[in-house]
Parts: structure tokens; sequence; C-alpha cells
């Protein structure tokens, strides 16, 4: 059997290579700290499992889901926007539902890319922003994310030929995989780069909402002039522990939000109700449950900081997102010093360069166990201190 090009051209998906080397260890015994998938570690709030449970059992909800989303949701989206963020979208053509951003992040290239137009992606990031351009038949350009520029393109160095070819771009602040964040400053000088090039933009926001040190993240969206050529991709999985969920929203320019639905109503059949039941309960309710798991995340990252400054390893503690990106020895790579934590002292950690090849002389520590394994991970590596 042959695959199709586009699969065969595909590498292996990070975290499914990195789970089959955890599970390798655990059938061996082996007491593994995983700090590799960002996936929360806390159950997701009482009220909206409570909430989900009622919905569950109304047979209104057993039917086939809408495929932008119910109103009811998309209209609690919208009013949670323009109260955390002041921004004003109309709930039927502005606000579309997602099956986790993941599937947005996907399936968004579909209704803008066509084979051989450019997507400028950034470089560490989400692996699936260059994927999901390819299976559009687009190009992916990286824009590297360097420590010297704070982790923020530099549109200056991208090729006029590219920019001529370039239909798209991918943005993600507060940032995954180096917790980077992005002033208005930035996005305005992106509004204006977009406008002179004639680029769509996609900004993902999963973290919107992941900050600490009475930090606020802006919304893209915030800047004049964004409206008219961007959308921004809001996840419900880190805001509220609800990764498993499946549940994101897409807002902003009404003529992309309405092809990106042509594109998901020939796809898939949106998402159930009573998960969008949840969401509204989620988006309607006290935001409590943030602002407490943002004091644990917090903590852990203090933590884990002193911590792996105490083995040598000095990383700089970022405003938002639950990771840490950790410069390795120079001796090493990013690949090898992975394998020392894990195959010498059962940590997992994400090797920078499976997020792309300016990752390379990083690891990502996720913030997803107790602070008491979070010492124990820092004990471990203590041991093999002269391994790191």
């Amino acid at each position: 059997m042959k695959y199709a090009q586009r699969i065969e051209t595909l590498p292996p998906y990070l975290f499914a290579s990195i789970d089959e080397s955890k599970q390798a260890l655990i059938q061996k015994g082996v007491d593994v700290i995983d700090l590799g998938v960002g996936d929360p570690d806390r159950p997701t709030p009482k009220h909206i499992v409570d909430s989900m449970v009622a919905a569950v059992q109304d047979p209104s909800n057993h039917q086939y889901p809408s495929y932008t989303g119910m109103l009811a949701f998309r209209e609690a989206a919208a009013k949670w926007c323009k109260e955390s963020r002041g921004l004003d979208f109309d709930p039927k053509t502005q606000v579309l539902s997602l099956i986790g951003s993941k599937e947005g992040v996907a399936h968004v290239p579909l209704a803008f890319v066509n084979p051989g137009d450019v997507v400028l992606c950034p470089n560490p990031g989400y692996p699936v922003y260059a994927i999901g351009t390819k299976f559009a038949g687009g190009v992916p350009y990286d824009m590297p994310l360097l420590s010297e520029n704070d982790f923020l393109p530099d549109y200056e160095v991208i090729p006029k030929d590219v920019l001529q070819k370039t239909k798209m771009m991918f943005l993600n602040y507060p940032n995954n995989p180096t917790g980077a964040v992005a002033d208005k400053k930035f996005f305005e000088e992106t509004v204006e780069f977009a406008k002179e090039n004639d680029i769509l933009v996609v900004h993902d926001n999963a973290y919107s909402e992941m900050v600490y040190d009475d930090y606020k993240a802006p919304s893209f969206l915030e800047v004049d002039g964004a409206m008219d050529l961007g959308i921004e991709l809001y996840s419900m999985s880190k805001t509220y522990n609800m990764t498993g969920w499946r549940l994101a929203f897409a807002v902003g320019n009404k003529d992309m939000i309405a092809g990106f639905g042509k594109v998901k109503a020939n796809i898939d059949s949106g998402v159930f109700d009573a998960v969008q039941h949840a969401g509204i309960t989620a988006l309607t309710s006290s935001q409590q449950c943030i602002s407490d798991m943002n004091k644990v995340y917090q903590e852990r990252r203090d933590v884990l900081v002193k911590g792996l400054a105490s083995v040598g390893l000095e990383v700089k503690p970022q405003k938002a997102t639950f990771y840490l990106w950790c410069p390795v020895p120079e001796s090493t790579n990013s690949m090898d010093f992975a394998k020392i934590l894990l195959e010498d002292a059962g940590i997992v950690a994400t090797p920078g360069v499976g997020f792309g090849s300016a990752g390379e002389g990083y690891v990502r520590f996720s913030l997803t166990k107790e602070v008491d394994r979070i010492n124990e991970a820092v004990a471990r590596m203590d041991k093999i201190r002269s391994k790191i």
C-alpha cells in the first residue's frame, strides 16, 4: 500500500513519538515524571462538569449539532470577548465554534491557501501550523523566533519574492513553546506588514488567560486594522482545563469566518451540543477558576526555575503559558539532552528541535505536575549533574 505524498512527507508527530518512548519506560517499571506534553493535570472545574452531565441527559442534545456552533455558545463567546478584551463581535457572522483549536489550525488553510501559496509559520512553533499548510497544498516558510529578538519574528528579513507568494501567516502569543509574549506595538507592526503584503493573519491565542505577575495578554484584534485581515482562535482547553473536551472558537473578520465555516461544514458535523452547553457555563460563570489555576502554575514555575538554576540550567521565567523554554548545555543538543533526562532520570521534556530548526538548543518543560513532583524531578537531575 502506498500512502498519499502528503502523508509520506510528514515527520512523526512530535508528541506521539514522545508518548511512545514514555510508555516503553513505564512498562519497564520506571517512575516517569512527565513534563512534556502541555496537558493540564488538574480536573475540569466541577461547575463545568455538572453542566455537561445535565446536558448529556437531555435528549435534545443527542442529534447533529450546528456546523457553525449553537448560537447560544457563539453569543457566550462574543460576550466573553467583550468582557475580557473589550472586543465586539456579531455572534452570527464573526464567531465560529471549533472542535478544539488544533482542528481549527489544521483546517483554516483549506479555506484560503491554494497549492503553491506560502504561509508564514513561527519556528519554533506548534507543528500543526506547517502540517495544516502542507495538507492544503501550501508551502510553509519559517519565521525564526530567536532569543535576541525576544522570540518575535523579524518581518524585515523575509525575502520579497517569498512575500509576493504569501497568502497567510500564523502567530501565537503568548507563545508555545517559548512562553514569550507580544505587546500591542508588535501587533501594530504586524497589521502594517500584513496590509502592505496582502497577507491574512491567524492568531492562535490558546494561552490568552494563562498569565502571571499581573500580566494581561493583549488581543491581536484590539489593534486598529486587525479586524480587516485577521481572525483569532481561543481555546477552552488550557483556560478551563478542558483539553479532552475539544472545544474552542474563532472570532474576527466576518469574511474569513465565513470561508472557514464553509470548510468545516464540509468536513465535520460540529461540536457536540452538550459540550457547547458546558462551554457556555465556563464562559458565563465566575472566572475565579482561572485565577486559582494561574496561582498554581505560577508557584510551579517559580519552583522549577529555581530548581533548574540549582543544577546549572538557567531559564528565564516568562509571564504566560505553562511552559519553560530551557537552554540545554552547549556540549549537547536538544534531542540528546531530552534522551538523557528520560533514560537516566525518568523525566520527560520536549526537545526544542521538534518545534522547528530554530528550537535547537532548547528543551521545553511543562508545568503540569505538582510541586513535590517538580522537586523530585530536580533532585533526579542533580543526581545526574555530570551528564547535564
